[in-house]
């Protein structure tokens, strides 16, 4: 029989579930301890818990709820999970360095509906939100591949799905992430991605959320944008601007805007002309990502020279403006690349290393 998630507890009710057994509250620092900074690999190694407790927690939870099906590792020290849920469903996250920052990249759903062209994330749409647990379990394996020197201190939402059509279980997650007794991330090292959901701005704003806001919009108008991101027809570039403007006013964190270019179709200096007219006056840094290829798309990267074109129009016109290198695409791991990936049929093996899936919240 599959036991309830501990994760999606620890996540969300473990102070509730301690009162209400007579436990002392301090348990709860102590079980998160294990679980986020000790490494503890079952309950059993919780060394400094009663073992009565130790046990009823082994009888009663799953720790993990995923099974590791492939590690992969590229040249430039990117590390990339595919893990398989408890019901099936398969998830990437990915595990990124450069120079002393160690970022991890997380997946929120399983697959994404936002029907982006050129991302293969969504190629299958979306099967189902992640829960809080499991958003968490793919940081703590993703820290788990760290050296002893080496220090977890950036996470992104930018990896599988759409995180703000999913804020019910990912708040309770980035709230544990950025909790001193949970992962200890600061908020302002842990970025939200998104196609730009309007509602959910303004809830995020409600919840005094102080999480960098990545927008991504990957055209200068509407018309293109719907060609692009045909969530968008229902959303459009005038709902979703001041929503993010509301956002920077109440957290005070200044917007990231994310462009992937895609040669000959948006990265013309017309575009750019555009899109220095839609964000002048913003306090914002724009991210041009030059498209990183996916099997099966007919898109392309631009030409070196066509990106600094286009980079060195906006910076002209007063904007900040980064370009991301790429890194990770050597195992599907870059922007963009992650996707669902199709189980073998039945009978044939699918996972290397440990770990058990258990779907019970």
């Amino acid at each position: 029989m599959n036991h309830p998630h501990f994760l999606q507890l620890v996540a969300q009710g473990l102070p509730e579930w301690l009162a209400a057994r007579d436990l002392p509250a301090f348990r709860a620092g102590q079980l998160r301890r294990w679980l986020l900074a000790g490494r503890a690999e079952s309950f059993a190694g919780m060394s400094d818990l009663p073992a009565p407790l130790r046990t009823s927690l082994e009888d009663a939870f799953q720790l993990w709820s995923t099974q590791l099906v492939r590690h992969s590792r590229a040249g430039d020290g990117t590390e990339k999970l595919l893990l398989q849920l408890c019901d099936g469903g398969r998830i990437e996250c990915v595990l990124l360095r450069d120079g002393a920052r160690r970022t991890i990249c997380l997946s929120s759903q399983v697959g994404c509906a936002m029907g982006c062209v050129f991302c293969a994330s969504g190629l299958d749409g979306v099967e189902r939100n992640l829960t809080s647990g499991e958003i968490v379990e793919q940081a703590l394996r993703l820290q788990r591949l760290l050296a002893a020197d080496e220090r977890l201190s950036h996470i992104v939402l930018m990896g599988m799905g759409e995180p703000l059509a999913n804020l019910d279980n990912l708040l309770p997650a980035l709230a544990l992430a950025s909790d001193p007794q949970g992962l200890g991330i600061s908020p302002r090292r842990i970025t939200i991605s998104t196609v730009g959901l309007p509602r959910a701005i303004d809830r995020l704003v409600a919840e005094h959320a102080r999480y960098h806001l990545a927008v991504s919009l990957h055209a200068p108008d509407d018309e293109l944008r719907n060609r692009l991101v045909p969530v968008n027809r229902r959303i459009g570039l005038r709902e979703i601007l001041p929503a993010a403007d509301r956002y920077f006013e109440a957290s005070g964190r200044r917007l990231t805007f994310e462009y992937v270019l895609l040669a000959g179709v948006n990265d013309q200096p017309d575009h750019a002309r555009r899109l220095l007219g839609l964000l002048r006056g913003r306090a914002a840094l724009l991210n041009l990502i030059p498209y990183n290829p996916v099997a099966g798309l007919p898109y392309r990267t631009p030409i070196d020279r066509a990106v600094a074109r286009f980079r060195s129009i906006l910076t002209r016109g007063g904007l900040e403006v980064h370009v991301r290198r790429r890194k990770g695409d050597q195992i599907d791991a870059a922007c963009g690349q992650l996707r669902r990936v199709t189980p073998p049929p039945v009978g044939l093996p699918t996972a290397v290393g440990s770990g058990q899936g258990a779907c019970e919240g």
